[in-house]
């Protein structure tokens, strides 16, 4: 039996890379004549830069950059060729900083590593959203480029309050000549009731007052920087635009092109191919839930699994749907570690349960 691991990583414990090694190592104690392969993936957030690397076999420069509220962070960019694949999440997301100011939290970090990208000789840059701690709309971004306004564009949602210009031209002009992709993980738009504010908000520590008024100040942002009319602010609404605490929007506002991570990521590493070489995919993250439809990695291999009829089975931290919602997702079956280790156990020892889990798994599916 031709068993495919592809996995994404479980936030804040395994990477890709670790979660799919343990799937495989407590699969091949129950089942060793198995043939079983290993795929880690990804959407745009965290683990996006390292697995593209990998399948991409690019070298890493590393650079440092502002975090999200100005301390250093580092950024490892991934050369290819004449393309340099980054990961905004590394310089603006829950690693960068462990202080948490929602309202001052900027991007100016991920402008900056696209400079750096740009000094590098890139003519394409992938850039890869989601896992972040800000809600600026990719201010700091455009300011790190060269953007003006007349409000500050580095201060975080709070500083721009107000806003009424914002000139990108030498953003531009910085950026002339090169093919920008946002590979985004979500595709909310950057304001209104399924926004970058209003869905995510209170996940980056946001009171219910503060949501309000940083949706209200993204929409004079967007405003400012496309002008009023609703054809004009059609990079406001594009899917994917509130990706990253809108910087999305930014992206989008320079001309890049939005792209879901997942297709990025399969498109890399080969997955259609692997899973029609597969009888049996296992995928996996950190909480298997609703949200896990919305330009989640394990929503897409399932995707991908269906379209040539192979069966997918989640392996998850946690699941928090029922058989229903998992077959609407089309997954098979769906298992949680903390069903079985219990949540202090599994977060402790992840790569340990997890094994033990694929083992138990593999008495099931295995023939």
């Amino acid at each position: 039996m031709r068993v495919l691991v592809a996995p994404d990583k479980f936030a804040g414990t395994l990477s890709a890379d670790a979660a799919a090694r343990a799937i495989a190592e407590g699969w091949r104690r129950r089942a060793a004549d198995d043939e079983v392969s290993c795929l880690p993936v990804a959407d745009g957030g965290p683990g996006f830069a390292d697995v593209l690397a990998h399948a991409l076999d690019g070298r890493v420069e590393t650079v440092t950059v502002s975090g999200p509220l100005g301390r250093p962070a580092e950024v490892g960019l991934v050369v290819v060729g004449d393309t340099v694949v980054l990961e905004s999440a590394q310089a603006c997301g829950h690693g960068a900083d462990p202080e948490r100011r929602p309202l001052r939290a900027s991007t100016t970090g991920v402008g900056e590593a696209v400079m750096a990208a740009v000094r590098l000789g890139a003519r394409r840059i992938v850039v890869g959203l989601g896992g972040s701690v800000t809600t600026d709309g990719g201010a700091g971004l455009l300011a790190a480029l060269g953007a003006r306004a007349d409000r500050p564009l580095h201060g975080g949602p709070e500083a721009l309050d107000g806003v009424s210009r914002v000139d990108l031209a030498p953003a531009r002009a910085r950026l002339a000549g090169i093919e920008l992709v946002a590979a985004v993980d979500v595709t909310a738009p950057l304001t209104g009731m399924f926004g970058a504010a209003r869905v995510f908000g209170q996940q980056k520590g946001m009171a219910d007052e503060e949501v309000w008024r940083v949706d209200r100040v993204l929409d004079g942002f967007a405003t400012a920087v496309c002008g009023p009319g609703p054809s004009q602010r059609s990079a406001a609404d594009r899917a994917g635009a509130g990706a990253a605490g809108g910087l999305g929007f930014a992206l989008a506002a320079l001309g890049a092109e939005l792209r879901p991570g997942t297709e990025v990521v399969f498109e890399a590493v080969g997955l259609d191919a692997a899973v029609r070489k597969a009888d049996l995919v296992l995928t996996g993250e950190g909480a298997f839930d609703v949200t896990s439809r919305s330009g989640k990695a394990v929503y897409g291999v399932a995707q991908t699994a269906g379209r040539h009829a192979r069966p997918c089975v989640v392996l998850a931290g946690r699941v928090d749907v029922g058989a229903r919602e998992a077959r609407a997702m089309g997954v098979e079956s769906a298992y949680g570690m903390t069903e079985t280790a219990g949540e202090q156990a599994a977060l402790a020892e992840p790569e340990r349960h997890l094994a033990a889990l694929a083992e138990r798994v593999a008495r099931t599916w295995s023939r």
